[in-house]
């Protein structure tokens, strides 16, 4: 099989890339290790930056989004018994969008289909060889045969367990990352969500996170210890957390039947460079952030959009010089991206070793920052996204 580039991963950043490629006349092979049920029910991220809701609706893709999508002009944080709101809108005249990952995989899975271009699930045994030559591969099976795609280029966007990263010369790949001392406990419930907006919680007892997927749909977090077992947490346990943390104002939490729930882990992390010879990174598998500043996909947007108007630029005209500055430029939103869920994480959750003063530090952050117009309109531009800057 021969194509021009070669895409490993149908994730958000996989599949995003796949079909901007197509809108320039660029063919592209798409090849995923999971089956399409698994990427299509895999429960993920909410949050669609303006920025990600802009860019499908000029791909195309964005249809059911906009009939189903929940625009938030605002967000609001819970802290001292009380709730105060960041309007988007007026601190900074963007919104943000509510839509699961699962779903906008759905619309870019239909989209792929719809072109008649390669896209092939339940690939086996994946690696990539050449990256440093014009003429790299990959290489996996698929129904029994082994099977080879020859590439001018290679897109790695499967993930952080993924071939794409281990590739690189260990020579030349710096790791950059932290790991924080707890985890989000998320529930998937059957109950309309109890607010119209975010409520991110500050609580004695620890942090907690009211979200939602569909009007009829709660999505909620709360934080919990690297090592606890989600065995040892009954969903009456769950809901009483969740009914302590959020409690301000006369907030009641609504209560229903829990769908889904798990633990994950919290980190920080960055590969860099991001590309190698005709090897790309992109998505999860060259960042990760916490979730608690909602970039995870958008990041993944954010880099493939980045490194298809390098691979139009060559094809194009023959020149190379964006794709030769991917990594600089992808790099340098990712970490204003980090930065600020970093900045979220540590103002939100508590930590071990925190004393009176770090506790009141914290409560003075939320109280300055949800009364300062200008401290609002910050938080505001980066939650609605930063503009991603080509040059």
């Amino acid at each position: 099989m021969r194509t021009q580039v070669g895409i490993i991963g149908a994730g958000p950043a996989g599949l995003l890339l796949g079909h901007l490629l197509h809108l320039e006349g660029i063919d592209s092979v798409i090849i995923e290790s999971r089956s399409r049920q698994y990427i299509e029910e895999r429960v993920r991220a909410g949050v669609l930056e303006q920025g990600t809701v802009e860019l499908m609706t000029e791909m195309g893709v964005g249809d059911r989004l906009h009939r189903e999508g929940l625009c938030h002009e605002g967000v609001q944080f819970s802290f001292n018994h009380q709730r105060r709101r960041v309007d988007f809108k007026q601190s900074c005249g963007r919104t943000i969008t509510v839509y699961a990952q699962h779903e906008v995989v759905k619309d870019l899975v239909a989209a792929r289909i719809s072109t008649g271009r390669p896209l092939v699930f339940d690939a086996e045994g994946v690696s990539i060889e050449g990256i440093d030559s014009t003429r790299p591969t990959i290489n996996f099976t698929h129904n029994g045969p082994d099977r080879i795609i020859e590439c001018d280029f290679v897109a790695a966007c499967d993930g952080y367990h993924g071939v794409g990263r281990p590739a690189m010369p260990e020579s030349i790949l710096r790791i950059h990352e932290r790991a924080y001392p707890f985890a989000w406990l998320g529930i998937l419930a059957a109950a309309p969500p109890a607010n119209h907006e975010l409520i991110y919680a500050n609580h004695d007892a620890g942090f907690a996170l009211l979200s939602m997927r569909t009007p009829e749909i709660s999505r909620l977090y709360i934080q919990v210890g690297t090592e606890e077992e989600i065995e040892n947490w009954s969903d009456d346990r769950i809901w009483e957390q969740l009914h302590l943390r959020l409690a301000s104002d006369g907030f009641k939490l609504t209560e229903g039947k829990v769908l889904q729930k798990g633990i994950t882990p919290m980190r920080s992390f960055v590969a860099e460079p991001m590309q190698y010879g005709r090897l790309f990174l992109a998505g999860d598998a060259a960042h990760i952030v916490p979730p608690t500043g909602a970039k995870g996909l958008n990041l993944a947007a954010a880099d493939v959009k980045i490194l298809a108007r390098g691979l139009s630029r060559f094809y194009k005209s023959g020149r190379q010089d964006l794709l030769d500055r991917y990594s600089a430029v992808a790099l340098r939103h990712i970490w204003k991206a980090q930065r600020f869920s970093w900045w979220m994480t540590q103002m939100l959750h508590r930590f071990e070793d925190d004393n009176t003063f770090d506790r009141l530090r914290q409560l003075a952050e939320l109280d300055y920052f949800t009364s300062s117009p200008a401290a609002m309109a910050s938080l505001a531009e980066q939650y609605t996204g930063l503009p991603v800057l080509m040059d």
